[in-house]
């Protein structure tokens, strides 16, 4: 068991940075929305390329972000009959929402992401748009890494609701998670 909460916690910790790092990219996004906006209502004039950029990072934001959302329970759920569960109830919750729900429909879109990153990759897509960005390659490699990030992390909540179902629920006072 020691071994799964150290798998967790390394999980966790990769989130935690992913999410960390993305957190700096949305200082970025807001930059690029202030010098879009200045040049549209100052210059009167616009490129594609801030536009462009803003709807990349905006992608690169979600996806990248996702399983830190997961980690900080960020994501929404109707909160109904959830709430009113005990730990032990919760955990079930989690562990069942996340073998037959999150699981196989992060695997299926990672594995339906391969050949459509891969077909981008191979002709170093860029933007159709003259002025464009011309690595759109890159932001479609971001899928399957996205959503590399929602499944180990779903990984992790996984074992910490079977840890918590099976009486050996991480303490939280200890830094444990």
């Amino acid at each position: 068991m020691k071994f799964l909460l150290q798998l967790s916690n390394g999980i966790d910790w990769v989130n935690e940075w992913v999410g960390r790092f993305v957190s700096w990219v949305t200082f970025v996004v807001v930059l690029v929305v202030f010098v879009d906006v200045v040049m549209r209502y100052v210059f009167k004039t616009s490129f594609v390329f801030t536009q462009e950029m803003e709807w990349h990072l905006f992608a690169f934001i979600f996806l990248m972000g996702a399983g830190y959302t997961l980690l900080k329970d960020g994501h929404v759920r109707v909160d109904i009959i959830y709430q009113k569960l005990g730990p032990k109830g919760q955990a079930w919750v989690n562990l069942i929402g996340v073998l037959f729900f999150l699981l196989p429909g992060c695997i299926m879109i990672w594995v339906t992401s391969l050949k459509f990153v891969y077909n981008s990759w191979a002709i170093m897509e860029g933007s159709p748009d003259p002025g464009g960005i011309p690595y759109r390659y890159l932001l479609k490699a971001c899928i399957p890494a996205g959503f590399t990030l929602i499944i180990i992390q779903g990984v992790s909540l996984g074992i910490k609701s079977l840890l918590t179902i099976m009486g050996q629920a991480p303490d939280a006072t200890s830094g444990e998670q």
